[in-house]
């Protein structure tokens, strides 16, 4: 199993810089976060906007403390020219090699003046996938994009530049539940702020990374079982069998397209009061909360919500 994140981890969506006020309170729950996420084992994390809400430093600082790999591919310091983050990671699961990448679009910011791009520099996104998967295509087996461009982006990119496997796609917050592969890519994405997590099962029965949905292949075998079904009603005329035979036949032939494929389930979980705390993380989360929260005081919409995991400790 890989845990990965794509993004807008340490803080809410940015509308304007942080009061100095909330500076401590804030920068504390960002350090929360982060040790909550070493505790529940995550491999990687891509880089968002809202992730450099306090700035360049505060966030290669805080980098420091993570036990997973922070990636950004096409971030750069922007003096330097230097990358700041590490571009890729290589993972090896059940002896399958996967290849993490990450991409930052700077159009999902506010605009040129928007003060988190202070110190940052930003290479295409659509050059630099092109040259991570001439990177890692002789390294990998599967090649996995942690992705803050915006969906729509993400559908571009997928027809844009082959060899991206799964897209990790976040940012635009949609909820897809039955994501189509779009010329061999994989896109999932859940709702924001924690809410739910998302899971991707992939089953191999071949070598050539190429998946389809098992939920297209369910829909195609809960159609075949209705046309049976219709078939053997005595009440049918033939002109009606007539049709349901053709497309009887021609269900079977897209059914029959799937055999020894490879393919896909995607599932997305509510993280709600039935999923069970981890202590340690709990016990993180209410020492945060007596400290900065006063005890029945609804937060306003500066503070941090209580309840709904915007703090992700689900």
């Amino acid at each position: 199993m890989l845990v990965l994140d794509a993004g807008d981890l340490l803080f809410k969506k940015y509308f304007n810089p942080i009061p100095e006020n909330e500076l401590k309170m804030l920068t504390q729950k960002a350090h929360l976060i982060i040790e909550s996420f070493n505790l529940m084992g995550y491999d990687a994390m891509g880089v968002g906007d809202d992730d450099l809400t306090l700035g360049k430093e505060f966030l290669l600082e805080i980098s420091k403390k993570a036990n997973f790999r922070i990636l950004s591919s096409n971030l750069f310091d922007e003096e330097t020219g230097k990358p700041l983050f590490q571009p890729y990671l290589l993972k090896e699961v059940n002896g399958l090699r996967i290849g993490i990448f990450s991409l930052l679009s700077p159009d999902v910011f506010t605009g040129q003046g928007d003060p988190r791009k202070k110190g940052w520099g930003f290479r295409p996104p659509v050059e630099i996938a092109q040259n991570m998967v001439k990177e890692l295509q002789p390294k990998t087996d599967l090649i996995i994009l942690l992705s803050h461009l915006s969906y729509p982006k993400d559908m571009e990119l997928a027809q844009a530049v082959p060899g991206i496997h799964v897209i990790l796609s976040s940012h635009t917050g949609i909820h897809l539940t039955y994501p189509p592969p779009i010329k061999n890519t994989i896109i999932v994405q859940t709702a924001p702020k924690g809410m739910y997590a998302g899971r991707l099962d992939l089953t191999f029965n071949n070598q050539e990374p190429v998946f389809y949905n098992t939920a297209t292949k369910r829909s195609l075998e809960i159609n075949l079982n209705n046309l049976n079904n219709r078939l053997n009603s005595p009440q049918a005329s033939e002109a009606e069998k007539a049709q349901w035979r053709k497309a009887k036949e021609d269900t079977e032939r897209s059914l029959g397209q799937f055999h020894g494929k490879n393919e896909f389930t995607n599932m997305i979980l509510p993280l709600n009061e039935q999923v069970k705390d981890h202590p340690d993380i709990l016990k993180m989360v209410e020492e945060y909360k007596s400290k900065y929260l006063e005890t029945g005081k609804s937060p306003s919409p500066s503070t941090p919500p209580t309840k709904g995991g915007e703090i992700l400790f689900k």
